[in-house]
């Protein structure tokens, strides 16, 4: 089963003559259990690709259909539940509470998904100990490396099994040892907890651990195995 489909999207800015086209009818699966790479340049609609995929952005036209679930973009609220339930977000700002432990903040994630208690904290302990940091869990963000924050962002995104993982430049803030550590740990959980992910990102070492890499260019889509 695809972890997401996305089906002759489109996504236009402004009306009449001043109407800009972002997306030009651009269709994209993700598998569970696949990695895929987005990239593409500045201003080549793979963010605006991403927010539609993440259900953060309305489409003007076209079909998302996540872990066999078609999105209906008219129902705010529906689209809320979706994100609760199916996708994890990575970011490239790392995005955790100062104030919280790195346990605390995957039990945040938790608790917004409906996870309390005891049930909550195994689950913060279980991905923490997958992304290396089960030493590290009372650490708050201050204390912790850049490659150990975006770990903690990782550990969060996988926490309650959501099918899909979408990553924005999850490597742009590390240094190329730090990002390296956090590329390994994406692709194995992936693979061994059957999620989809996908990466829009710059960095060319992003290729080395995709399935397959997506190209966007001018609102249109070239794909081609991954080197």
């Amino acid at each position: 089963m695809n972890a997401i489909e996305a089906c002759d999207i489109t996504k236009t800015y402004g009306e009449g003559r001043l109407a800009v086209p972002v997306l030009k009818g651009v269709s994209l699966s993700v598998a569970r259990g696949e990695v895929v790479a987005l990239e593409g340049p500045s201003g080549s609609g793979k963010t605006t690709m991403l927010c539609i995929l993440g259900c953060l952005l309305t489409p003007s036209s076209g079909r998302v259909t996540i872990d066999g679930r078609e999105v209906d973009p008219r129902r705010p609220r529906g689209l809320w539940k979706v994100r609760r339930r199916s996708i994890g977000f990575v970011f490239q700002q790392f995005n955790l509470f100062p104030s919280l432990t790195a346990a605390q903040n995957v039990e945040y994630t938790l608790n917004l998904r409906g996870w309390r208690g005891r049930k909550a904290r195994r689950e913060a302990d279980r991905v923490l100990e997958q992304v290396g940091l089960a030493e590290r869990k009372g650490f708050r963000p201050r204390d912790l490396s850049g490659g150990q924050k975006q770990r903690v962002a990782v550990a969060r995104a996988l926490a309650g099994s959501a099918p899909l993982i979408l990553a924005d430049e999850p490597t742009g803030n590390l240094d190329s040892e730090s990002g390296a550590q956090v590329l390994g740990i994406f692709r194995r959980l992936a693979k061994e907890e059957n999620r989809g992910l996908l990466i829009v990102t710059h960095d060319p070492t992003v290729r080395a651990i995709a399935d397959r890499v997506v190209s966007i260019r001018d609102g249109r889509l070239a794909t081609r195995e991954a080197s």
